[in-house]
C-alpha cells in the first residue's frame, strides 16, 4: 500500500481545530490552545461544534463526523489537530468518507483515544498520521520545550527525522535485544484492542508496534496484552516499542494484585523481536510525536529508534 505524506507546515498556514472525541471540562482552554499556535505565527480554524457536548462525547456523532469533514474538504486548512482525547473517536470510523481523505491528505495529530482515527486512517486511506500534543491538553498551559521542539521539527522539516531519543539522556529499559525494521503503528493499547478485529483494523506484519495507556489497573493491561497475543499480533510484528503506562497500578490496597512490570515481563520477555520499555510517549508531558505508519528500525541492542526518512513532504 502507498502511503500518502502530508504536506509539511509553514508558518501563515491555516489549522483547523477538531473534537473528534470528548470536550474539555474548562472550554477556556480552546481559546488558549489558539492564541498559542496564533503566537508561532500560524492562522487558526476552529470547528463550528468544537465546545458542544453530549454526555462524554463532544456533541452527536453527526456533530464530530461534519467538522472532521469539514477541515479535510478545506483546501485552505492544511493540518487538523484534536482538541483532546477522552473517548468518542471509534463511533465515527464506519461514517468517515475515505475516499476524502485520500483525495486530501493532510496533518492529522492527536493521541489517546485518537488512536482509533489514526489506524482507520492508515488502513483505509494510507495516510500517515501523527500521535502528539493536542491542542487543550499539551498547548493551552505551560508546554514542555522538549515534546514543543520535536512536535514542530517533524511537522516543518522535509528532511530526515533520524534517532528519537528520551529527554535528559534517560535510557530506554531493554527487554529483548535485537534489531528491527518496519512501519511503526499502534498507539492507545485499550483503543488500539477496541477496534481489533473490525474492518479498520491494519495489518501489523512486518511493523514496529508502540502501545501505551493511562488509568488501566494491571489486570486490565494483562487482559488487553492477552488479546493482542491471542490475536497473534506479537507473532507479525517486527519488533515492540512500549511506551509510558500512566497510573497503571492497583490504588485498591486491600485487592491482590500482579505489579505491572510483572506484566509486561510475562508477555514480552520470551518473544524473539526486539522490545524496549519506558520510551518517553504516552499521557505525559515530555511526549514525543511519533509519525503513524513510517519506516522505523529499532535497534534494543545499541539502543536507539530511528524513523529513516521525513513525515512529511
Amino acid at each position: 500500500m502507498a502511503i500518502l505524506k502530508p504536506k509539511k507546515l509553514k508558518k501563515g498556514d491555516l489549522i483547523g481545530i477538531i473534537s473528534p472525541a470528548s470536550t474539555p471540562s474548562d472550554l477556556s482552554k480552546i481559546e488558549k490552545g489558539v492564541k498559542y499556535l496564533e503566537s508561532l505565527g500560524y492562522r487558526v480554524e476552529v470547528g463550528e461544534n468544537v465546545g458542544k457536548e453530549h454526555g462524554y462525547l463532544a456533541g452527536s456523532d453527526d456533530e464530530r463526523l461534519s467538522d472532521f469533514h469539514a477541515m479535510f474538504k478545506n483546501k485552505d486548512v492544511k493540518a487538523i489537530f484534536s482538541v483532546r482525547g477522552g473517548y468518542g473517536s471509534g463511533r465515527l470510523l464506519d461514517k468517515i468518507n475515505y475516499s476524502l481523505i485520500k483525495r486530501n491528505p493532510k496533518i492529522f495529530v492527536g493521541y489517546s483515544d485518537i488512536t482509533a482515527l489514526h489506524l482507520a486512517l492508515f488502513k483505509k486511506a494510507g495516510l500517515l498520521t501523527f500521535a502528539g500534543p493536542m491542542l487543550a491538553t499539551d498547548f493551552s498551559g505551560k508546554i514542555n520545550t522538549f515534546a514543543e521542539e520535536n512536535f514542530w521539527r517533524i511537522l516543518t522539516s522535509s528532511k530526515k527525522i533520524g534517532k528519537l531519543h528520551n529527554p535528559n539522556g534517560e535510557k530506554f529499559y531493554v527487554l529483548n535485544s535485537g534489531r528491527a525494521e518496519g512501519n511503526i503503528l499502534g498507539g492507545n493499547l485499550a483503543v488500539l484492542t477496541s477496534i481489533m478485529g473490525s474492518e479498520y483494523f491494519p495489518s501489523f506484519k512486518n511493523s514496529i508496534l508502540f502501545l501505551e495507556d493511562i488509568g488501566e489497573t494491571p489486570y486490565k493491561i494483562d487482559r488487553f496484552f492477552n488479546q493482542l497475543k491471542l490475536a497473534k499480533i506479537f507473532n507479525q510484528t517486527n519488533g515492540v516499542i512500549l511506551g509510558r503506562f500512566t497510573d497503571c497500578y492497583e490504588k485498591d490496597k486491600s485487592k491482590s494484585t500482579i505489579k505491572l512490570n510483572e506484566v509486561i515481563d510475562h508477555y514480552f520477555s520470551k518473544l524473539k523481536i526486539p522490545v524496549i520499555y519506558n520510551f518517553s510517549h504516552g499521557h505525559i508531558k515530555e511526549n514525543i510525536t511519533i509519525p503513524i505508519g513510517l519506516n522505523c528500525k529499532l535497534n534494543s541492542s545499541r539502543c536507539f529508534v530511528e524513523i529513516t526518512e521525513s513525515a512529511v513532504i
